[in-house]
């Protein structure tokens, strides 16, 4: 089968948001609702174990605050934190304060130029995926992507396959055609549950996920002047990822 679609997660694929975006912007939300929860940067590694802003939330007070009593209206209390929270991460996206990974921009124009469709499969909000394209990757990306699946679409988030089977029926292509792109213990799970031939790019989050049944493992896309290197899988025999390499893979 040809390959004629290429589906990305956002957090962690794209960019580099955990750390530096959607972390402070918890912190910053909690501190406006007068909370002393704080996530540092260990703490919110193990929390990433959780996807899902508003689950994520919930399980950090099961798991580490048995200290804090949950008011009446728990639930509705969580969802308005995750209201300030995507604010607070808008207002820092908007200041083009969460750059893309190394070589996103290239590959992404490469594969427009050569025909491919474009697609996006996330948890995270779509109005947090607007505000990234639109600052840190150029002003109208977000037209390149065909179909935006994001946020609560779809009830059963990663690493159920929900989100990708959601974004293929929209395109109206089957899992043979494509090619996903993750970061993600859960993110691959979601993918291969969907039946995706999967590219994973590390983090510092995700250097120690199981990435069993990934099709490679890299560090990240590469470009030409900013040499990726091969954790497991086909070495691209080059030190960025191409269109070229792309199709090699998916045939393999």
């Amino acid at each position: 089968m040809t390959l004629h679609a290429l589906l990305f997660d956002v957090d962690g694929t794209l960019a580099d948001t955990e750390r530096d975006g959607h972390r402070p912007a918890f912190n910053q939300a909690f501190a406006e609702a007068g909370l002393d929860w704080h996530w540092d940067v260990a703490l919110y590694g193990k929390l990433l174990a959780v996807t899902g802003g508003k689950e994520r939330m919930k399980h950090y007070i099961d798991r580490y605050r048995p200290d804090y009593r949950k008011p009446a209206g728990f639930d509705a209390m969580v969802a308005d934190l995750h209201k300030a929270k995507t604010r607070h991460y808008v207002e820092l996206a908007a200041r083009g304060g969460i750059p893309m990974r190394p070589g996103v921009k290239r590959l992404l124009a490469e594969a427009r130029a050569a025909g491919l469709r474009l697609a996006i499969a996330t948890t995270t909000t779509p109005e947090n995926v607007t505000v990234l394209l639109e600052h840190s990757l150029g002003p109208g990306t977000q037209d390149w992507f065909e179909v935006i699946a994001a946020g609560d679409i779809v009830p059963a988030k990663k690493p159920a396959p929900d989100i990708y089977l959601y974004a293929m029926e929209k395109m109206g292509i089957s899992a043979a055609e494509c090619l996903a792109f993750e970061d993600s213990e859960n993110g691959l799970k979601a993918s291969l549950g969907a039946g995706l031939k999967t590219l994973v790019t590390v983090n510092d989050y995700t250097l120690d996920h199981d990435f069993t049944g990934a099709a490679v493992v890299l560090s990240d896309l590469g470009d030409p002047g900013t040499p990726n290197w091969c954790i497991a899988g086909p070495d691209p025999g080059q030190p960025f990822v191409d269109v070229a390499y792309l199709r090699t893979l998916h045939a393999g």
